[in-house]
């Protein structure tokens, strides 16, 4: 079984990050019939359901709708959200059964001072309230290297709040409490068709432990595709069997295996340089 699928649920975002490219797909929403002849298909494949690969997922008014019938279906359900509207839809989350919600705390770039004190306040609140309901929560501060000061202050903002919780620091983040941490991280750089070919030396876990499904049902090898440049087929139209069992797909697999990139686009993505 692949470790966690992603899952795009939308191509909507409401920011315009800096951090993020973005995607020049149309927008579009899975609807609840797309959603579960998706999940049908990941059954036995997965029992991790990642609800994101482009857009924001707390923009879709079916999020906790899809959240309630995968966990019915047995799966475990994490969800990447920037944090904005948090306040807004706070209840429905909690009632969802969510497993995971992971916080990008680096997404408010631009903004008063008071604006972005609300947000990391409403970001705040909903991480204690969720992780105290039993929702595993991660904090993610994936900015090192850009706007220092503003990283600073918010790693201060946090410990001032949860100044009461334990803290204990790891190599990449902290354990402030049980079902409740802080990852630090660097910007990456994303692949790109557009960017220098940097050799295709490359080991990466895509087809490995997981892969992703975009919102129109092509499956590629991992959550960076955000354009669908590696499209291994298609699960609307496919089994996941059939999918991930096609000569483009083995190719990679065995590609990786030698630190070998087949495919242009491996060859220009700067996350897989970690590895």
């Amino acid at each position: 079984m692949y470790s966690r699928v992603y899952v795009e649920i939308t191509t909507t975002c409401n920011r315009n990050c800096t951090f993020c490219p973005g995607t020049k797909r149309p927008l579009k929403r899975l609807s609840m019939e797309e959603f579960k002849l998706i999940t049908e298909k990941l059954k036995g494949v997965t029992k991790y359901l990642y609800l994101h690969v482009m857009g924001e997922p707390l923009t879709h008014p079916l999020l906790p709708d899809f959240i309630r019938y995968a966990t019915e279906q047995g799966f475990l359900v994490s969800i990447t959200t920037n944090g904005t509207l948090l306040k807004k839809r706070k209840e429905e989350l909690l009632q969802s059964g969510v497993y995971k919600i992971n916080i990008s705390i680096h997404s408010f770039e631009e903004g008063s001072n008071e604006a972005y004190e609300e947000y990391i306040s409403d970001c705040m609140q909903f991480a204690d309230v969720a992780s105290k309901n039993g929702i595993l929560t991660v904090l993610r501060l994936w900015n090192k290297g850009y706007d220092e000061g503003r990283n600073i202050n918010t790693l201060h903002r946090l410990q001032s709040y949860f100044s009461d919780d334990e803290w204990m620091e790891g190599g990449k983040g902290a354990r402030i409490r049980n079902k409740l941490h802080l990852e630090y991280g660097e910007r990456f750089e994303w692949p790109d068709m557009e960017k220098e070919d940097r050799g295709s030396e490359v080991y990466c876990y895509g087809l490995k432990d997981h892969f992703a499904v975009l919102c129109d049902g092509t499956v590629v090898p991992c959550c960076l595709d955000r354009e669908g440049e590696i499209a291994l087929g298609n699960i609307f139209e496919q089994t996941v069997e059939e999918i991930l069992s096609s000569e483009r797909a083995n190719a990679m697999r065995i590609g990786f295996q030698c630190r070998n990139a087949t495919e242009e686009l491996c060859r220009k993505c700067g996350y897989a340089r970690r590895f």
